[in-house]
């Protein structure tokens, strides 16, 4: 592998290459995802006033969501459930309007958007968590190899895509893990002495960890302030089952677009490299 610049082209694909596929990517496990993308991104306004952060542009006229769904489709996954909420409208347009990438979508929408975190927006997707599926934050965008490795890594009922720094600030998803890389815990509060990386908002759910993971949800939800919980808070508990791993994309590119400065970092590193050279980089 080729270690320099993040490899822009090699996140999704270009459209001067539209059938290009990775080698060794995983194609036939049927697998879903579910891409969380209800909020409005309100530490993007104005930018986000009347869009929605997933449709913002990040390479040219692509947008986030369009990346996304593109890099899931490369990767293998057959179908994806989105969850809308803020400018929903939209959402469903550029959807309908969106060519071929042969990937089937299909999109939902959480009513409590305004009111709630992305515990909610998890739960309005409950009845998609009826197979292996992997999650995806709508604010995540991530070279193809990020994906592949989660795919790739020996089954498990939950694993979580984690990547390591030297220093983590107080946003950061932090997570502790035993001597086996096992999650212990997940949460932006962990004590820095106990940290030993950060999630990236990618998870891959198999087998029973459908199951404990979407009863754990529908549990959750029924507490009074679940509207404002993580669903990464449920991941928590059922790390104190056993039943969490991980898998480290450590030196592999990808992003989380919160802030005004995310967002030009992620246009910046999209437009930096030539697609050729982008693609012999690997994945």
């Amino acid at each position: 592998m080729v270690w320099g610049p993040p490899p822009a082209a090699q996140i999704l694909g270009r459209r001067d290459d539209p059938g290009q596929t990775l080698e060794g990517a995983p194609q036939g496990d049927a697998m879903r995802a579910i891409v969380l993308s209800a909020g409005q991104g309100k530490r993007l306004l104005p930018l986000t006033a009347e869009i929605p952060k997933c449709l913002l542009p990040v390479d040219g006229n692509r947008n986030v969501l369009q990346l996304q769904l593109e890099a899931l489709a490369r990767c293998g996954i057959s179908r994806a459930t989105v969850v809308s909420g803020f400018g929903v409208e939209r959402v469903e347009r550029f959807l309908a309007g969106m060519p071929p990438i042969g990937l089937d979508v299909d999109c939902l929408f959480n009513p409590f958007f305004a009111v709630s975190d992305n515990l909610a927006t998890c739960w309005v997707a409950r009845e998609a968590m009826c197979e292996d599926f992997v999650l995806l934050n709508g604010d995540t965008l991530f070279e193809a190899g990020v994906l592949r490795r989660l795919l790739a890594s020996p089954p498990a009922p939950i694993r979580v895509a984690i990547d390591h720094k030297d220093a983590y600030d107080e946003d950061d998803m932090k997570v502790s893990l035993d001597d086996d890389g096992r999650l212990v815990a997940i949460g932006k509060a962990l004590k820095p002495e106990i940290v030993h990386g950060e999630s990236i908002g990618m998870l891959c759910f198999r087998g029973a960890g459908v199951r404990r993971f979407r009863a754990a949800v529908e549990r959750a939800m029924r507490r009074p302030e679940a509207l404002r919980a993580w669903y990464l808070s449920v991941v928590n508990s059922l790390a104190q089952e056993g039943c969490v791993e991980t898998a480290s994309i450590r030196g592999m590119w990808w992003r989380e677009i919160d802030s005004h400065e995310d967002l030009a970092g992620v246009r910046q590193s999209l437009g930096s490299r030539p697609a050729g050279r982008a693609r012999a980089a690997g994945g």
